[in-house]
């Protein structure tokens, strides 16, 4: 198989300005035992000698940095500032030539830096900026090019030969499709830490080398992906590359801490360390396997692009180490605070109870200001939703519109029932009807697309009429022009010390009221609700293990019937006042669910918060969203004396609650409310008391859409829900 000349390219990169031979370690003068490669923000040693104890000086001779040489002769620095740098052994000493180091706001490349690179169908590499090379894997389609296409870049392994998963989708749907590594995995080169600033320059070269090929139509390309290569899509657009032509970001988060890491204060020990512990490994050299066999088949670049990975940095001692929120390490992986940088046309989908990622993301959909069209569809579900069947229809459209130039094709309809049948388990399913572009020219097709309303929501997937229950087709759905839904009232149900949810607050006085109370222990139930594989839980019906409270463990709040349907579309809030007589702290866990009148009950969504993080951003909370500041200098213990009023935000959701049915919380410490998330928490016994007096108004505000045509017929069995368990009401 063809591979790309590394030779050709670096002297490419050379002739344009995007390197210097010090920063790739050739020498001016008479080397030193070892390699100097300058990178952005970065510097890395190779090639030296194990167990060597190097200095790290820069242009005023000042000692920045020391470390010493590991086992596979490398040592990076990482975090420097631009200038110019040398390193000395400390014994000797023999000092390096001085290697640059640029900065992240520094220029891109000239163009012919990517032209000069040349990327065959199959596998290959192509380098960055830095001199790094990525590994890459081209598939193109049937027919002959130029092809659209399509690049899914991420830490995973999308460039392995041998993954043809995601390509295939892409292929069938006449795309050339491009995986490409991130630096530190698979066979890149680099050292690797999960969303660290370089990889989105790295993703501007990617795109801009793609685009750059003969075979790429218009010379641009879009993304997509899923999960950490949809993620890493928002990474990238916002460093704007002049050849994407759009993103598709499926399954994501808007804020690492408070979204998926730490929702509420709490570590996610069931997801997101386990998650986090998985990428450390497969950053490792050859971690993720594959790498091995290509090495033993000769690739000499894929062999040496392992050395770097010993420097890389250990993501657990990070987490570990920031349990509150900071600017520094927050604020660069919080997509919702850069996403106002994409200038391209955005298609984002995920499901509300994502068992991964967690279903936070639609809290952003307002921050993308600066891209001219973005397309959201939300719906019930699980991680892989948003490539079921009622998204894969209207995102193939936006692919053919925004990248391939075209009318839409009826491709989809193959496509679509193959993939979604793939991960359901469920046959015979087929694309439901979409918007019809039956004789249209493409920007007659384009002005029909874009015609429609951006912000659309799919409700109770998995009971879709004439569907087996489960399949991942929604029973009806609506469509809105903005997020948060314009309109939406703030609806507010107050708690009440008799266990009722009542639409007026207690006149009663503090002296006379009773106040309820708890004990806080999570052992008392399993910490999720599904112990299947990863896989298993995306089929139609997942054993689900959703436990009922042991008495005394937690509480619960539930409405009279309902003399009318609703329909409730955002985030909620809960909004409690607590006290812990004998503890200064507890965490919080609040689930919603709607309690049928044949005494089913569906869970809905749920939300947490350590009381010690209960101080609100001001500026950006609003009756149904509370935003902690989650920072070490806002965090207050609770009192034992007197009640603390805490706000819990519910994650987003979309649910109706028909008329009869009752809207019910429960309120306990967190566990049994997620198939994978389980938490890291600090309750193990503590009595927690609930006031509901007329000076204490504990209350529950939902946000209520009015226009939502809730269909007629009897509500979904139970346990068709994707992603809603269902069991049999308890009071």
């Amino acid at each position: 198989m063809r591979r790309t000349s590394l030779v050709a390219i670096a002297a490419a990169a050379l002739a344009a300005g995007a390197l210097t031979a010090t920063s790739t370690g050739v020498a001016t003068a008479d080397p030193a035992p070892f390699v100097l490669r300058g990178s952005v923000n970065q510097l890395y040693v190779l090639d030296a000698t194990p167990g060597t104890a190097l200095e790290l000086v820069d242009s005023g001779n000042a000692v920045v940095g020391t470390g010493t040489v590991d086992t596979a002769g490398s040592l990076a620095w990482r975090e420097l500032d631009k200038g110019t740098y040398t390193v000395r052994t400390t014994s000797g000493p023999v000092e390096s030539d001085t290697a640059t180091v640029s900065d992240y706001a520094d220029p891109a490349p000239a163009q012919s830096f990517y032209d000069g690179q040349t990327l065959p169908e199959g596998f290959s590499y192509l380098q960055t900026r830095d001199g790094t090379t990525l590994s890459v894997n081209v598939v193109f389609p049937s027919g002959s090019g130029p092809y659209p296409t399509v690049v899914e870049y991420s830490g995973y392994d999308p460039s392995n030969p041998a993954n043809t998963r995601m390509a295939q989708i892409y292929t069938a749907l006449g795309y050339a499709y491009v995986g490409v590594n991130i630096r530190g995995t698979g066979c890149s080169g680099g050292s690797f830490r999960a969303f660290e600033a370089i990889q989105s320059l790295d993703g501007y070269d990617v795109i801009e080398t793609v685009a750059a090929q003969s075979w790429a139509k218009f010379h641009e390309a879009g993304m997509v992906g899923i999960s950490y290569p949809g993620i890493e899509q928002l990474y990238v657009a916002q460093t704007q590359p002049p050849h994407l032509s759009a993103i598709s970001p499926l399954s994501v988060i808007d804020d690492t801490y408070q979204g998926t890491l730490y929702p509420g204060g709490i570590l996610n020990t069931g997801f997101a360390v386990p998650w986090a512990t998985d990428r450390d490994k497969q950053a490792e050299p050859y971690g993720q396997g594959w790498e091995q066999g290509m090495v033993d088949g000769g690739d000499t670049v894929c062999a040496a692009n392992q050395d770097v990975r010993l420097q890389n940095p250990d993501l657990l001692a990070l987490i570990n180490d920031n349990p509150f929120y900071t600017k520094a390490v927050g604020d660069p992986i919080s997509p919702m605070l850069f996403v106002h940088k994409i200038n391209v046309p955005v298609f984002l989908a995920g499901a509300w109870q994502d068992e991964q990622t967690g279903g936070h993301f639609p809290s952003m959909l307002d921050d993308f200001t600066g891209t001219p069209h973005l397309y959201a569809t939300m719906v019930n579900g699980s991680h892989t939703e948003s490539l079921s069947l009622g998204v894969l229809d209207r995102y193939a459209d936006f692919l053919d519109l925004y990248v391939a130039r075209r009318t839409p094709t009826a491709t989809k309809a193959f496509v679509g029932p193959v993939v979604a049948s793939s991960i359901t388990g469920v046959s015979g399913l087929q694309m439901p009807k979409g918007l019809d572009y039956s004789g249209l020219s493409y920007e007659q097709a384009l002005a029909k697309f874009e015609a429609q309303k951006p912000i659309r929501v799919l409700f109770e997937e998995g009971a879709a009429d004439g569907q087996p229950s489960g399949s991942p087709l929604p029973r009806f759905e609506k469509s809105f022009g903005s997020w948060p839904i314009k309109g939406a009232k703030p609806t507010a149900w107050f708690l009440t010390s008799g266990g009722e949810l009542a639409a007026k607050p207690s006149t009663t006085s503090p002296r006379k009221a009773r106040v309820r109370s708890y004990r806080a222990d999570a052992s008392a139930l399993p910490a999720t609700t599904y112990t299947g594989s990863s896989g298993g839980i995306w089929a139609a019906h997942p054993a689900y293990h959703w436990k009922q409270i042991p008495a005394g463990k937690g509480l619960g709040w539930i409405t009279p019937p309902l003399k009318k349907t609703v329909v409730a579309v955002g985030t909620g809030s809960v909004d409690l006042w607590i006290r812990t007589p004998r503890a200064r702290d507890t965490d919080l866990e609040v689930t919603l669910s709607e309690v049928r009148p044949n005494g089913k009950e569906v869970y809905v969504q749920s939300g947490w918060l350590r009381a010690s993080h209960r101080k609100l951003a001001a500026a950006r909370s609003t009756v149904i969203s509370p935003v902690h500041t989650n920072r070490k200098a806002d965090a207050q213990r609770l009192s034992n004396k007197r009640f603390t009023k805490v706000r819990v935000e519910l994650f987003p959701f979309a649910q109706p609650f028909r008329k009869g049915s009752r809207i019910r919380i429960t309120l306990d410490a967190p566990g049994n409310s997620r198939p994978l998330w389980a938490f890291d928490t600090i309750s193990h016994g503590e009595r927690v008391q609930v006031a509901t007096d007329r000076a204490h108004r504990s209350r529950i505000v939902l946000p209520l859409v009015a226009g939502v045509d809730v269909p007629k017929q009897a509500p979904p069995a139970c346990g068709s829900l994707r992603s809603q368990p269902c069991r049999t009401y308890q009071g």
